[in-house]
């Protein structure tokens, strides 16, 4: 029998997202912000216990079978772009192939598209009116809505997230049959997931929906902002993410430039991908370096392009939208 050699999207949609790609390049040109390309092929890649990288062994021409060194398809193009941040190449974005291990369904695919930018002397509120002005610009959307994380736990679950206990989140967890599926979870894994299934279904539903100000628990590289910094009764990390029609589309922060604490965050990882019986991983002494020679203030956000495709054709599956996808490669 003959394999399925065609692409997986039609051509129609296949010219469509080749508009998209010159709309988002007209867009970035527009407000003078630099395309880069940056390795795909780099030593380590991202210590977060929630992220797989796809390793790939590379051998010298002589060096035998048994030999060769590990190297890592990126998860995404962040660490290198932030090197070029702290070389002083300005504002900068990126549309870049990026990797994960065991990312295969509807909205996922192990080789995907990622748009990522950084804006220079930006907050994550002044990237969140960035993004909004791309997806107006490219999805044709009215202007977003915007909440914090705290209140859309309140709006939802009729709880406050920040001081909600463990104990309290596995009571909740009954109501949605998800009590199982929390058990023996930290308290930032079992928010995650009853974000993701009980309140993400809801959101951007009519327009985009913005969420920011996250726990600090759920930092990851974003800057914290610390309990009475704008009269906010906790400590909250200076990240948002985007959705629309219920599709996680964008995550993006206020960028974290300690270089010690930084360290701090990836040791963390490290200790919990032990905890996990996770392989470990080198930390990236490079992009440390960067920001020990000074990450200049910005902030910068990932989004999904080939999920952004597939809202603007009105898609379901992000195979509709990839010239192969992973069943046919």
């Amino acid at each position: 029998m003959l394999m399925p050699w065609q692409p997986s999207a039609t051509m129609s949609h296949l010219k469509k997202r080749a508009q998209l790609f010159s709309a988002v390049r007209a867009f970035f040109a527009e407000r003078d912000v630099m395309e880069v390309d940056t390795p795909l092929l780099c030593h380590t890649s991202v210590t977060d216990p929630a992220i797989a990288s796809i390793p790939a062994i590379f051998r010298k021409f002589n060096e035998s079978a048994h030999e060769g060194k590990t190297y890592y398809l990126q998860t995404s193009p962040e660490y290198a772009m932030k090197r070029m941040l702290a070389s002083g190449s300005g504002s900068i974005y990126q549309l870049s192939k990026a990797f994960r291990q065991g990312e295969v369904g509807r909205y996922h695919n192990p080789e995907f598209m990622m748009l990522e930018w950084y804006r220079i002397g930006f907050d994550h509120h002044a990237l969140m009116d960035d993004m909004d002005a791309l997806l107006q610009t490219v999805l044709g959307v009215r202007r977003a809505e915007r909440i914090t994380y705290h209140a859309l736990f309140e709006r939802y679950l009729h709880i406050n997230p920040h001081a909600v206990t463990l104990a309290e989140l596995h009571r909740l967890a009954k109501q949605f049959n998800l009590e199982e599926a929390l058990y023996g979870l930290p308290k930032e894994e079992c928010l995650n997931l009853l974000m993701t299934h009980v309140i993400e279904p809801h959101l951007g539903a009519e327009v985009p929906c913005f969420i920011y100000d996250f726990p600090v628990t759920l930092a990851a590289l974003a800057r914290i902002v610390p309990v009475g910094a704008y009269g906010n009764a906790h400590a909250t990390a200076s990240r948002f993410e985007v959705y629309y029609r219920g599709i996680e589309l964008a995550n993006g922060f206020h960028e974290l430039a300690d270089a010690d604490e930084q360290r701090e965050r990836f040791l963390a990882n490290l200790r919990q991908r032990e905890l996990l019986g996770l392989p470990a991983l080198p930390i990236d002494d490079y992009f440390l370096g960067a920001l020990q020679a000074g990450l200049p203030d910005c902030a910068g956000v990932a989004l999904g392009f080939d999920r952004l495709v597939m809202l603007a054709l009105g898609l379901d599956n992000i195979q509709a939208v990839l010239s192969f996808d992973f069943s046919r490669v």
